[in-house]
């Protein structure tokens, strides 16, 4: 850690603190991120060792990559334990950041453009057997030079296609897919593409398609813009653990889903409709997402990486919610 020094923190999550940082030697900027240790008796986070090895093995320009491992000194403020940090190449955006920056307008050849990245990445994972399990807007990165990528893999797994058990406590509420909210522990991929879908709506309507306050919530609004599952369209929804706590509609209402974004382009709606479709079996992949209509139409096409619009200043979820902070004490203070 002697070689780096650190300029400003750019992110906090569960499993660590995120800052940008130079490296002395090579005058590199840097994304350091410190693996938390607190909350550790004996060991090392289990979480963390997965990351490292997640993304050591992978390469691919769509996700972030981690150039190396470094260690503090050891010091009282680390309980004596001493930081362990993972060095990754820095980018200046995540899409959180640039929706809320209001001297930029997303355009829909920049949604594709955005989107055709998230998937390549995406699909890599797939075809190298890792989930990622926490596709969100602050964890899609965007590199001075337009290149998306996809970070933060703490919560991500090497996974077998034969469908084993895994925890259900995965992914960020809001997008979060129906089967995990249902209890299932035998998911797949799918589960990532549901993201994705919530991700590619939030870029379309700048606003978050599913902010549920709790799981309840969450199902309702999902069931109420989607559909809810019946035995054509999601045989298996009902001998999931958690299905039983859902009443049954006396009479199936008609998906709100195309209604509400009935302003997109069909081939646009098209592709939405199959990665938020409620049944992980027939949840498009990202493979076929990639072939959809939607990404060779004659016009729009989508822009180059280089023709995304990007803003002047550095901007991540960890700025946003420290300037809506900062705005809520200050307006509090003017009430008062």
């Amino acid at each position: 850690m002697d070689s780096f020094t650190k300029l400003e923190q750019v992110g906090q999550g569960a499993f660590g603190t995120v800052w940008k940082a130079v490296d002395r030697e090579s005058n590199d900027v840097v994304a350091l991120k410190r693996v938390r240790m607190e909350n550790e008796r004996e060991g090392f986070p289990i979480t963390a060792l997965r990351e490292m090895k997640i993304m050591s093995t992978m390469n691919h320009e769509n996700i972030v990559k981690l150039k190396e491992i470094v260690a503090s000194r050891v010091s009282a403020d680390t309980l004596n334990k001493g930081s362990v940090f993972m060095v990754f190449e820095y980018c200046p955006v995540d899409l959180t950041g640039l929706l809320e920056c209001k001297s930029v307008k997303l355009r829909e050849t920049h949604v594709m453009c955005i989107m055709k990245q998230i998937l390549t990445g995406l699909h890599y994972a797939h075809l190298n057997g890792v989930l990622h399990r926490d596709i969100k807007l602050p964890n899609i990165l965007i590199s001075a030079q337009g290149i998306v990528k996809l970070a933060d893999w703490g919560l991500g797994r090497p996974y077998r296609g034969d469908g084993g058990k895994y925890t259900n406590r995965v992914v960020t509420l809001w997008y979060r897919a129906p089967e995990l909210l249902l209890g299932e522990t035998k998911y797949s991929s799918a589960i990532d593409l549901w993201s994705v879908g919530c991700v590619f709506a939030e870029l379309m309507a700048s606003v978050p398609v599913f902010p549920g306050k709790d799981e309840g919530s969450q199902l309702k609004m999902i069931f109420e813009l989607c559909g809810h599952p019946s035995a054509t369209s999601w045989p298996e929804w009902t001998s999931l653990p958690l299905a039983w706590l859902l009443a049954v509609p006396a009479s199936a209402a008609e998906p709100q889903l195309s209604t509400r974004f009935a302003w997109m382009r069909p081939a646009a709606l098209a592709l939405l409709c199959r990665l938020l479709d409620c049944n992980p079996a027939s949840r498009i992949s990202a493979m076929d997402a990639l072939d959809a209509e939607w990404f060779w139409l004659d016009s729009p096409r989508p822009c180059l990486p280089g023709e995304l619009p990007l803003p002047l200043d550095d901007i991540h979820e960890f700025e946003v919610k420290e300037r809506k902070r900062a705005k809520a004490a200050t307006t509090g203070l003017e009430q008062r």
